[in-house]
């Protein structure tokens, strides 16, 4: 694959020469595109001895194959780690002052950046107002991580760590593809349709308040947007995410347990799914009994008491696929097992036994709790099928590299 590595002139410059290592060590040809600002921090032999090819850098450079447009529209990536503010600025505002952001115009292949700055400048409106841009333009904006910056700052915008740059990057390009001058491409899920939840759903107990859980939606959002960018066509069932829905995707509004058990029936009985990823959190009970009205404190002098909440249990939507299919293989039933451990047993044993239970193709297992997996970037996840006592473990990493890892595991059943 043609990867354009652009590098603006940051601090943050030295992390991609492990960029371009990675890059090249997975076989892929990379040129390297660094500012003139990016050349004080990294020189030009670093970048030709890591990429074993010449770097460009200037528009005056080899003019008669008009470099400004040629790397653009041959390239099957274009990755820019780190991104500054100012370049952030300058390819939101469509300038084209240097080869950088002259390859960004003409490129109609995915184009990835991972901001790199200090918190102030990232917080900046200007700034966010300029992401946002870019992301409705459809360009991958990978979040900075929190840390510790340049001197003694610690805060968000530090570059994120090169593997999770990498796979981010990596992961908009569909699996065996690459782009044509048009932007089309085809994956490993090309003509697949799938199925995939996320968020955490709400049980109403009140018209104010509800029961709910920590999840985000960020682990089903990175798979559903895996499946798409590996050409299948999507259906992202989300209870109560508050996300920009992943290029490529049909999102289905859920609130409650109920709600999303009836969206996911709707879809597989209406034919033609592959498989399922059940990643949504969602609750084991709801309540009986729905209060028409807010529940109130009782106001007696020293009355203390609070009201019992009845609850019931939510259907086992899971379990349901699996009895629905019956024999059949199809669809691929993916799901899911949020575990604390407890005095049972530990995180995998748990997991082992939820397998067993559910009867489903595939379950991922992680660890959550408070700061931990639900509304975090990175993850732990360990991959379990029945059958085997054989687990992989993904991470501590990305997301994103998770929902690669089980779509590499799915997409192979699926042909």
């Amino acid at each position: 694959m043609r990867v354009v590595l652009g590098v603006s002139g940051g601090i943050a410059a030295y992390k991609a020469c492990l960029v371009l290592r990675l890059l090249t060590e997975a076989g892929h040809e990379v040129t390297v595109v660094p500012t003139a600002a990016a050349l004080r921090f990294v020189g030009a032999p670093t970048w030709e001895a890591l990429s074993g090819r010449p770097v460009a850098s200037d528009v005056w450079e080899d003019v008669p194959q008009v470099p400004h447009v040629r790397l653009g529209q041959q390239a099957d990536l274009v990755l820019v780690a780190p991104a500054t503010a100012d370049l952030l600025a300058r390819a939101a505002h469509g300038l084209a002052d240097d080869l950088l952001t002259s390859t960004l115009l003409t490129a109609r292949c995915p184009v990835v950046v991972a901001p790199a700055m200090h918190t102030e400048m990232w917080q900046h409106p200007a700034t966010r107002a300029n992401v946002a841009l870019l992301r409705e333009r459809g360009v991958h904006v990978v979040e900075p991580a929190s840390g510790r910056l340049t001197g003694a700052d610690t805060g968000p915008g530090r570059l994120p760590e090169p593997e999770d740059i990498v796979a981010a990057a990596l992961g908009t390009v569909p699996q065996g593809s690459t782009h044509d001058a048009a932007g089309g491409a085809t994956g490993d899920l090309s003509g697949r349709h799938v199925v995939v939840t996320a968020g955490g759903t709400r049980e109403p107990l009140d018209p104010v308040r509800y029961l709910g859980n920590r999840s985000s939606g960020k682990q089903g959002y990175a798979v559903a947007a895996e499946a798409a960018r590996r050409g299948a066509r999507v259906s992202l069932v989300a209870a109560n995410v508050a996300l920009d829905t992943p290029p490529g995707c049909d999102l289905v509004p859920v609130e409650t347990a109920l709600e999303l058990e009836r969206a996911v029936t709707d879809l597989v009985d209406g034919g033609g799914v592959d498989a399922v990823v059940m990643a949504a959190a969602v609750a084991d009970f709801r309540p009986a009994r729905y209060a028409e009205a807010k529940i109130k404190k009782t106001h007696g002098d020293g009355d203390d008491s609070a009201p019992t909440i009845e609850l019931v249990r939510n259907p086992d939507i899971l379990a349901g696929l699996v009895a629905a299919r019956g024999g059949a293989t199809s669809p691929y039933l993916v799901g899911f097992a949020a575990e604390t451990g407890d005095g049972t047993g530990d995180v995998l044993s748990l997991a082992r036994a939820k397998l067993a239970r559910k009867g489903c193709d595939l379950l991922v297992a992680n660890e959550v709790g408070v700061g931990r997996t639900f509304g975090q970037d990175s993850t732990t996840a360990h991959l379990l099928r029945p059958g085997t006592e054989e687990i992989r473990t993904v991470g501590p990493g990305s997301k994103t590299l998770v929902a690669q890892a089980i779509w590499d595991h799915v997409a192979p059943s699926l042909r």
